[in-house]
Order: structure tokens, then sequence, then C-alpha cells
């Protein structure tokens, strides 16, 4: 937990960048293995699109794993949590790199994503208690700056490496680097210093509040509306813009370095104004992905609209997470594996609709003006959710709470601080 001091200084506890860490690696595997399909697919005899199901065997597992590992992991110490998912982590990438079994490797996907849904389930409350409810939104946007910063720079080196090592180098590399992180969580992270008595169906019990919904609805649609244009988004600037092949991993950079800044800008403008930051970027990032359908014929009008719709859509992102996790009161472990869940069943759906339409009779553009539409809808939940407001204290669905002594040289954090 932060200090008071530290809070009234503006820094950020190092429990929060140790966590963003982890969040970097976990969102590395996630993305990384898009650019070594074609090696797998080569090296276990198969086809690219059946080594493909490797990338939604993921994100099922986060979709339906991260809630379930949040409930199976509620009675554990938050940092025995985050180790052991650290650990199951590395142990699913050794799996996968000693096998030759498309089944095995399979599995050790969606073991993967269990431990990966565990992981940001609780790190998200574990951030939000320590910087304090003025600063949440920023250590939520830190954290996820952990994911974003993995399209920048993981994923590139990891497709990098994986020409020189093959498919198995990268992931035997995430193996010992969660090892390495899993050892650090153990030494950084400080034992809970304030222990709230929830139970499973307190947990459930969060879910009655119609504000958290609106805040996940707007999460699936935001996320649907940016992801269903960057999967297709190779053919877009190769067949429409005119841009090189080669060039296109430095196109995907750019999107990397809009959607971290974005994220950064949610962070910090969400704690201040959470209703016109999250409006605003919507609107945004439904302008952008309707000017690129018919802008996207030029290189560079191409490429701003590209980083225009990845720093605006990314925005979004920290605010609503960091809204439903105080939605939920002492309850927000459930929520935050549920607002994971949300943004990758937005990616699976807003990525099924924009294969869709990319074969029709709006070909290439097909992809961006599902994303138009997702990203416009967003804006209704988000007006419902400033209707209803976002500072309203939210119900307490667990009671009883044990505050241990604190630390020598610490302030005692009250319960109502920590959320």
């Amino acid at each position: 937990m932060a200090s008071a001091a530290s809070t009234r200084e503006g820094k950020l506890p190092l429990v929060v960048w140790v966590l963003a860490a982890g969040t970097f690696l976990m969102g590395t595997t996630e993305f990384v293995i898009a650019g070594l399909l074609p090696q797998i697919a080569d090296d276990l005899h198969t086809s690219v699109s059946h080594a493909g199901l490797l990338i939604t065997a993921f994100a099922i597992g986060m979709i339906v794993g991260g809630p379930t590992m949040a409930l199976a992991t509620l009675r554990l110490p938050r940092r025995l949590t985050l180790v052991c998912a650290l650990v199951v982590f590395a142990f699913g990438h050794v799996l996968a790199a000693l096998s030759s079994s498309f089944t095995v490797i399979l599995a050790a996907r969606v073991i993967t994503a269990l431990a990966t849904g565990a992981f940001w389930a609780v790190g998200f409350v574990i951030v939000t208690a320590a910087a304090g409810p003025a600063r949440a939104t920023r250590a939520v946007g830190v954290m996820m700056g952990g994911l974003t910063l993995a399209n920048v720079v993981g994923v590139p080196v990891g497709s990098f490496v994986g020409q020189y090592t093959g498919w198995r180098g990268p992931f035997w590399a995430l193996a010992v680097l969660a090892s390495l992180a899993a050892v650090l969580v153990g030494r950084f992270i400080p034992e809970t210093q304030q222990q709230t008595a929830v139970s499973v169906r307190a947990e459930v019990r969060a879910l009655r509040q119609g504000r958290l919904w609106l805040a996940l609805a707007a999460a699936v649609l935001i996320m649907g509306g940016v992801l269903a244009t960057y999967t297709y988004l190779t053919p877009l600037l190769t067949d429409r813009a005119g841009i090189p092949a080669a060039a296109v991993p430095l196109v995907l950079i750019v999107f990397g370095l809009g959607a971290l800044g974005g994220t950064a800008i949610g962070g910090r403008a969400g704690d201040r104004r959470p209703m016109a930051t999250t409006m605003t970027a919507a609107a945004v990032t439904g302008l952008a992905l309707l000017a690129l359908i018919p802008l996207s014929t030029g290189p560079v009008t191409t490429v701003a609209l590209v980083f225009l719709m990845a720093l605006a859509g990314f925005t979004v992102n920290p605010v609503v997470t960091a809204l439903a996790v105080r939605f939920a009161g002492d309850a927000s472990t459930l929520t935050s594996a549920l607002t994971t869940s949300a943004y990758n069943t937005g990616i699976a759906a807003g990525s099924a609709l924009a294969g869709t339409a990319l074969n029709t009779s709006l070909d290439l553009t097909g992809p961006a003006v599902v994303g138009t539409v997702c990203a416009t809808l967003t804006l209704l939940p988000l007006t419902a959710l400033a209707l209803t407001g976002t500072r309203r204290r939210p119900r307490i669905v667990a009671q009883h709470t044990v505050a241990p002594a604190p630390a020598p040289g610490e302030e005692r954090v009250s319960a109502s601080s920590s959320r």
C-alpha cells in the first residue's frame, strides 16, 4: 500500500511498476504468436489457419478463465496468487516449447491464458488500492501500459528473435522472464495490509450494479471497434494504401505508440474527468475510423489515422477499468477479471465481424466500417454512465474488515481510502 506521504507527492508505488512489467510479459505472449504462426504451422505440419487456433484458444481462456480463476483464488493471499500465476505462466511456455504435439501446445496456451487472467484480476485490484482513490486510474493506466508496450517492443522483438531461433526461442525467453518476474513479485509486492473478508457470494452480489455493466459494455465496444480494424490492418495497408509489405511492421509500431500514448493520457486525465475523457476519446475514435474508410488510399493519411485510432481508442481503457473496480466496492477481484474478459470479448467479436465484412462488397474497408459502428456505439453506455454518475459511494458488499497493524514507518490506510 502507498503511504500518505507518497500519495501527496504524486508518486506511484513501486508495486505498480512491478505489476506493469508482468503485464508486459503477458501482453507479449498474447500477441507475439501472430508473427510466429507460419513457423509453428511448418514445424507442426499443419496449416496456418489451423495454427491460428492457438490465438483463439488464448482468447477463450482469458474470457472464461479470468473470472473463474478470480473466484478460485479469492481466498488466497494476493501476493501468493500473483507468484503462482507467474509460475504457471512459465510452466505453460516450457510445456509448449518442449512439445511437438499441436494438441499439447493448444492446451498449454489455455493454461497460460488462465494464469494471465488470474494475474490481471488480482493485479488491477492491488494497483488501485496501492495508489489510492486519487490516482487509481493513473495506476491502472501504468499497468495497462505494460500491455500496450508489449505491442511496441515485445511483439516485434519476439517475432524478430523467432526468425533466428525458431518459434520455440521466444517461448523459452518468456518462460525465463516470467520466472524472474515471480521472484521480483515475491520480493517487492508487500503482504496485503488490509484484508477484507469477502466471500464468493459477496463477489457475485457486486454484479448487481448497473453502472458496472455499463462500464463493461463500454470496454467491449471500444476494444471491438479498434481491434476489428487492427486485425485486418495489413491488407488495408498493402493493397489499398500502397504501403510496401516491408514497411508494415513500422506502421504497427506507430499503432503501438498511439496505444501507449492513449493509455497514458487516459490514466492521467481519467482521475479528474472520467466521463469527459472517455466520451471525447470514443467520439474521436469513431471519427478516425470513419475517416479511414475514404482516406485510406494514401500512405500518409492512413498512417496518421491509424495512430489517431489507437491514441483515442486506448484512452478509454484505463478509465473504464478503474471505474469498474470502483463500482465493485470491496468485492473487486471478480469485477477486475470480468473487465479483462470484456476486452477479450471485444477482440474476439470485433475480429469475427470484421472478417465477415471483409468478404462482402465493402472489401478492405469492411473492418473499418465495423470499427466505426462499434466505437460509435460505445457512446451509449458512456452517456448512460454519465447520467447515473460515477462518484457515488459504491454499495458495500462485504462488511467485515481486518486491518493488521501497519509496518514500521508506514501509516495505516483506512478501508475507505483503498477503494
